[in-house]
């Protein structure tokens, strides 16, 4: 049975039918409250001039709220990954202004979901055929690089994934451990479910608890990570679940069979990045099965290492390189073998290293810094080697770390956060003028 998706120029037509559209703090809220609250906000938004909007939300139900109150007046919506006030002021230069339902610095124009209550409800302009948002990933320069989309690629990909999955989540609920401000959160957190009719709970999961209390009857599609997933109490009672989704990072083989023994269903893992849209997906039934290509994706060698990828869901016409390594089967699926750029993944997060040494390299007293992850007990975290401007500082280092911490914390996610710290008076290099990393990763053999 085909499914369809609808276009989320689509989702508001005054044609559909009122339905759950969400459960927001175990409320059922309906489509023609959605209707309602975009019609507010976007009479706001028509008679502001700012161009460009920010959204920063905790709550999926307001955020939904303000991409589609931000598209039907025309404006372009930023979402910059988080809502942490320093980040948001750095990347200023991005946006014009900010819907959001979290408490920020007045660094900028702000708007909230309550200061649009009482607008009247004129009819929705039509969302332009070109229009397209803009989101922040990780770059290997360790500066968040802009990725813009346009709806159509967007559209497309939930396409793809009806095709895929359409007839299993039917009268599902789409719950999420990851959030919607990344392009993973967004297409299957918000998107897929909107497409489909389906209703989606609008607050992130955080622990195993909050997966067993779900308020929602019938079958669940779960949206998370292999993070999530490894950390499951499994001495709770699951919800019964149709769909499981993860991405972010590779699940373990151990994960994956805990999961699958609890729900008696494989895993699904998507591939693919904010960058390139959904590249490739596998069900976890058996031991390292490959990753299958979505139709219309085509990889190409780049040079000896590198791999090429084009797709309708790539706006750039010469396809986008890949920071992945990559080894192709002859039946065209691939496994993963790590990666060529200097962006790790902590606790299924993108961490730029190369952020983390720029943001140390920033603090007064400190000479030269290299970032790296290590592995203690089956977990990975940062390490950092730092050198001191001043050698004896070095005797001063209970003191000093809490106050780079600190700082610290002002621009890096928690799990960027180095947790093992290493002072030297010089970081090895090799006979190239490269960093030797061996003896650097040796520097973390003793535990300090």
């Amino acid at each position: 049975m085909t499914v369809t998706a609808l276009a989320l120029s689509d989702w508001l037509s005054p044609s559909r039918p009122d339905a759950l559209v969400c459960w927001h703090q175990r409320q059922p809220l309906m489509l023609q409250r959605l209707r309602q609250q975009v019609q507010q906000l976007c009479g706001v938004l028509l008679a502001r001039p700012e161009p460009r909007w920010a959204l920063c939300f905790d709550d999926s139900w307001q955020f939904t709220v303000g991409l589609l109150a931000a598209l039907h007046a025309g404006k372009t919506p930023v979402i910059p990954g988080h809502c942490r006030p320093s980040l948001l002021q750095e990347q200023a230069s991005a946006f014009d202004a900010v819907l959001t339902d979290c408490v920020l610095p007045p660094f900028c124009p702000q708007l909230t979901l309550d200061a649009a209550a009482h607008t009247c409800c004129e009819p929705l302009p039509a969302i332009a055929p070109d229009a397209q948002l803009v989101l922040f990933t990780s770059g290997s320069t360790g500066q968040p690089r802009q990725v813009t989309k346009p709806l159509a690629c967007l559209d497309t990909e939930i396409q793809w994934l009806a095709a895929l999955w359409g007839e299993r989540l039917q009268d599902c609920c789409v719950v999420a451990s990851v959030s919607h401000q990344h392009l993973y959160g967004l297409t299957f957190r918000i998107m897929l479910p909107m497409a489909l009719g389906l209703p989606f709970v609008s607050s992130q999961l955080l622990y195993s608890e909050q997966l067993s209390a779900l308020p929602v009857d019938g079958p669940l599609a779960f949206i998370s990570s292999p993070a999530f997933l490894r950390r499951l109490d499994f001495s709770l009672t699951p919800p019964g679940c149709r769909l499981i989704v993860s991405a972010g990072g590779v699940l373990s083989d151990e994960t994956a069979a805990a999961v699958a023994t609890r729900w008696q269903l494989a895993v699904d893992e998507i591939y693919g990045s904010s960058e390139t849209g959904v590249l490739a997906w596998r069900s976890r039934t058996d031991t390292h099965p490959l990753w299958q290509p979505f139709d219309g994706v085509k990889f190409s060698r780049h040079g000896q290492q590198r791999w090429l990828v084009r797709s309708p869901l790539i706006a750039e016409n010469d396809g986008l390189l890949l920071d992945d390594k990559l080894e192709f089967a002859v039946s065209g699926g691939f496994q993963l073998c790590g990666r060529h750029d200097r962006v790790v993944k902590i606790e299924d997060k993108r961490v730029s290293l190369s952020e983390i040494e720029r943001r140390l390299l920033a603090i007064a007293g400190i000479a030269d810094a290299v970032a790296l992850p290590i592995s203690r007990y089956g977990r990975r975290a940062i390490g950092v080697v730092l050198v001191l401007h001043n050698e004896q500082d070095s005797d001063r280092l209970a003191q000093l770390k809490p106050q780079w911490k600190r700082e610290l914390q002002r621009w890096l996610e928690p799990v960027a956060m180095p947790r093992f710290w290493r002072v030297v008076r010089l970081i090895p290099h090799n006979s190239q003028s490269k960093r030797a990393w061996p003896q650097i990763e040796e520097l973390f053999n003793v535990a300090s």
